[in-house]
C-alpha cells in the first residue's frame, strides 16, 4: 500500500467538538501533505479545543495517541471531544490493531520502517500513555471500529474530582515538588527546551518516569509544551526556580 506521502496524497482528519450531544458538533476540518506538520497541527487543535471546553487531557497524551494514526495512515481519522473536553475520541478506518491487549505491553509496535521517519515505533507509546492517565485519574480504551479500523478513547476526571489529590500539600502559590522534580526545571532552565527523552537521559530515570513528571509540573503550570511536545519554562516556573536559588544563597 503506498503512503500518502510516496502517493503525494494529502492526509485529512475532522475533529468533532460536543457542547452537548443535543446539539451538532463544531467541525473543523484540518488536511496537509507533510507528515510531521499535520501531526503537530492535528494534536495542537485537538488539544486546543479540549481546553477551551474545559478539558484536562495533557497535549502530550493526545499527540501521543493521534501519533500512533500512522499506522493508518490517517484514513478517516475523527477526533470527537466530549464531556466538556474530558473525553477526546480518536477513531480511523484503518487496518485496525488486532491484539489490542499488547498494544498496552512494551515493545510491540505494528511501525513499518516508513513510519518510524516521523514516530519513535519501538512500542512505548500507549504504555506510557495509559501509566501516565491511570497516575491522572484518567483511563484509555481501545476498541474496534464499526466497519474496520480502531476507537481509543481518552478520559480525564474533571480538574474539581481528581487535580488537588495527586498531591495535598501543593497550593496553587507555590507548588510542592520532590527532588526529582526539581532537577527537572533546572534541565529545562538549562536547554530552553526539553522532551521526556532528554530528561530520562540526564536523570538516568525510565520514560514513563520522566514522562509522568513533565505532565505533573505542566498541570502546576510550572512549564508548557509548544506545538513539538517540548516544555519550556512558564513564568510561574522561573519565579519557582528563583525563589530556590534565592534561598540557597
Amino acid at each position: 500500500m503506498d503512503s500518502p506521502q510516496s502517493s503525494n496524497r494529502q492526509v485529512a482528519a475532522r475533529i468533532a467538538a460536543y457542547d452537548s450531544l443535543k446539539s451538532a458538533p463544531r467541525i473543523i476540518e484540518l488536511r496537509g501533505n507533510d507528515y510531521d506538520e499535520f501531526i503537530n497541527l492535528l494534536a495542537t487543535k485537538s488539544y486546543q479545543s479540549s481546553k477551551e471546553m474545559g478539558g484536562n487531557i495533557p497535549y502530550t497524551i493526545i499527540r501521543e495517541i493521534i501519533e500512533n494514526l500512522i499506522h493508518a495512515y490517517f484514513k478517516e481519522v475523527v477526533i470527537s471531544i466530549l464531556d466538556n473536553g474530558n473525553t477526546v475520541r480518536i477513531s480511523d478506518q484503518g487496518p485496525g490493531i488486532k491484539h489490542k491487549e499488547k498494544a498496552f505491553e512494551p515493545g510491540f509496535s505494528t511501525a513499518t520502517s516508513f513510519m518510524k521517519n516521523f514516530i519513535r515505533g519501538v512500542g512505548s507509546g500507549l504504555p506510557i500513555t495509559k501509566e501516565t492517565l491511570s497516575f491522572l485519574g484518567g483511563a484509555i480504551t481501545i476498541e474496534d471500529n464499526l466497519e474496520s479500523g480502531t476507537v481509543v478513547t481518552l478520559r480525564m476526571p474533571a480538574s474539581s474530582d481528581k487535580e488537588d489529590n495527586l498531591m495535598p500539600e501543593t497550593t496553587p502559590s507555590t507548588p510542592k515538588l520532590n527532588k526529582r522534580q526539581k532537577q527537572v526545571l533546572f534541565i529545562i532552565m538549562e536547554f530552553g527546551s526539553v522532551g521526556p527523552s532528554k530528561v530520562a537521559s540526564e536523570l538516568n530515570i525510565s520514560l514513563s518516569t520522566a514522562y509522568r513528571d513533565l505532565v505533573y509540573l505542566e498541570k502546576k503550570s510550572l512549564i508548557s509544551s509548544d506545538a513539538q511536545g517540548k516544555r519550556f519554562l512558564t513564568s510561574l516556573g522561573i519565579e519557582y526556580l528563583e525563589n530556590i536559588l534565592g534561598s540557597s544563597m
